[in-house]
C-alpha cells in the first residue's frame, strides 16, 4: 500500500488492452515505479481501486493471479463515468491503482482437494484469478472443474483462456450459453448455469466450490451444490460489487456489522447465511 495518504494511488502503465466483448475490456497494467513493482504482492481474491485522473475510481478484483509476476489485470464492463473513461485508455497511458485490499480465497485450505469453479458473465474475472493461481500450482490440487456460462457466445469473456483450458487434459471445462444465445458453430452446452452444474455433477467429496456471477445465477446454483453434497463452508464467493472506498471508511459496503471491504470480499456460504436479512 502507498505510504502517507491512504488514498494516493500507485501510477500504472497500460501495457495491453484486450476487448473481451462489445462492452467488456481487460487492461494489463504494470507499476511505473520499479521499486514498487518489485515489492508488490497480493493473494487471489483481493481487490483494488482503479482510477482515471479527473474521472474517479472504481472497485474491481485483481483478475490475474499472484503467481504471474510483473503485472496485474482488471476486467470491467462499461457501466458509468469511470469505466467509460477507462475505455478511453490506450497502451502507454497512465492510470492509478490502490490496493491490494480485503481477504482472499483460502488456497492453503483448498490444497489437496478438488476445485469446482462456477462463473457467469463477467463474474469469471475474480474466479479467473483463482483458476490461474491453482493451475500455476497444479500439483497441489486434485480434479479441477470449470463451469462457465454467459447469455450468448458473444458475451463469453477470456475466450483465449477458455480455449487453453479446453485443451488441458487436467481440466474439465463446461461452457454454456442461455437458450437462444448459441451460434451455428457453438459446440458447448445450451442452458442456464445451475442446470449445467447439475449435469456436470462434480463430486463434493474433498472438494471446494468457488461461485461468482449474477445474483440470480448464484441463488439457483447454491441449492444445486447443496443437492450434490457441498457443505456451506466449502462454497466460496466474493461480494466485491458492494464496495466503494476499499478501506472501511465510507460505510457503503457494510451489511450489518460486516464491512465487505475489510471482512471480505471473500465469504463462504455459511458466513453469508449469517448476514442480516437486508442482504
Amino acid at each position: 500500500m502507498t505510504q502517507g495518504n491512504l488514498y494516493a494511488p500507485y501510477l500504472m502503465r497500460v501495457d495491453e488492452v484486450v476487448e473481451e466483448t462489445v462492452d467488456t475490456r481487460t487492461l494489463k497494467l504494470s507499476f511505473k515505479d520499479p521499486e514498487v513493482a518489485a515489492k508488490f504482492d497480493f493473494k487471489a481474491g483481493q481487490f483494488g481501486e482503479y482510477s482515471v485522473f479527473g474521472a474517479g475510481e472504481c472497485t474491481f478484483c485483481i483478475a490475474s493471479a499472484p503467481t504471474r509476476k510483473g503485472y496485474i489485470e482488471c476486467s470491467f464492463k462499461k457501466v458509468g463515468r469511470v469505466t467509460a473513461a477507462m475505455r478511453e485508455l490506450n497502451v502507454g497511458d497512465t492510470m492509478g491503482f490502490r490496493g491490494p485490499y480485503g481477504n482472499s480465497f483460502p488456497l492453503d485450505k483448498m490444497a489437496g482437494k478438488s476445485l469446482v469453479f462456477i462463473a457467469g458473465g463477467i463474474g469469471l474475472a475474480p474466479v479467473r484469478c483463482v483458476i490461474q493461481n491453482a493451475l500455476d500450482l497444479r500439483d497441489k490440487f486434485k480434479d479441477i472443474t470449470i463451469i462457465y456460462g454467459a447469455r450468448s457466445v458473444g458475451d463469453l469473456v477470456y475466450k483465449r483462456e477458455l480455449d487453453e483450458w479446453a485443451k488441458r487434459p487436467d481440466v474439465k471445462l463446461w461452457q454454456t450459453v442461455d437458450p437462444g444465445g448459441e451460434t451455428k458453430e457453438w459446440k458447448g452446452q445450451i442452458g442456464f448455469v445451475p442446470n449445467v452444474v447439475e449435469k456436470a455433477h462434480p463430486m463434493a467429496l474433498n472438494a471446494f466450490a468457488v461461485v461468482c456471477g449474477p445474483p440470480i445465477m448464484i441463488k439457483f446454483t447454491l441449492p444445486v451444490l447443496a443437492k450434490l453434497g457441498f457443505k456451506d463452508d466449502a462454497i466460496y464467493t466474493t461480494l466485491e460489487n458492494r464496495m466503494k472506498c476499499g478501506i472501511g471508511k465510507c460505510g457503503r459496503c457494510n451489511i450489518g456489522p460486516v464491512y465487505v471491504c475489510k471482512d471480505g470480499p471473500v465469504f463462504n456460504a455459511a458466513e453469508i447465511k449469517k448476514l442480516p436479512p437486508e442482504f
